[in-house]
């Protein structure tokens, strides 16, 4: 696969289905290596791959979206209050630098809103990313999904506002 560049971008209401693809295949293909299938399965069930369910809540999130050319490649969530929520980059192209300019993107928002930190809940897999994006753990914790429980970290990271 050749690199072109990553360009991070506003949500689109037609973005919905490849975004809930990306979450789909990302969890099932790429977290395999940390939790098990019925966790997997718990987690991001066949069912959220129905856009419709989606795209009600990105209407509401409008989520920054990473593509490359036209392809939609990554996403992330970025709440106001600093939680980021939903990081998710398609599993063809983890390694590539769309996590990084996600994490770019959200930083350049928190400085010119002036937050001072930023936090995320991190699964086992994201966690190395988030550390070399300069996030600590600040508690390990196991949550439960329908009645499955996984384990998870919530992480932080304090923002320099100079």
């Amino acid at each position: 696969m050749e690199k072109k560049k990553i360009v991070v971008r506003a949500y689109e209401s037609n973005d919905a289905t490849d975004l809930a693809k990306i979450y789909y295949n990302t969890i099932h293909k790429v977290n395999t290596k940390d939790y098990s299938e019925i966790q997997l399965e718990a987690w991001a069930p066949k069912s959220s791959i129905e856009a419709d369910s989606w795209l009600k809540k990105f209407e509401k999130t409008k989520p920054l979206v990473a593509v490359n050319d036209k392809t939609v490649v990554g996403f992330a969530e970025f709440e106001p209050n600093g939680h980021i929520d939903c990081f998710y980059c398609h599993h063809e192209w983890i390694g590539f630098g769309v996590g990084s300019a996600l994490m770019n993107a959200i930083h350049e928002i928190a400085h010119g809103q002036k937050i001072l930190k930023i936090f995320a809940e991190v699964s086992i897999t994201a966690r190395p990313f988030f550390e070399k994006h300069g996030f600590t753990v600040t508690e390990e914790q196991k949550v439960s999904i329908k009645g499955i429980e996984l384990i998870n970290f919530k992480m932080e990271k304090r923002l320099n506002q100079n």
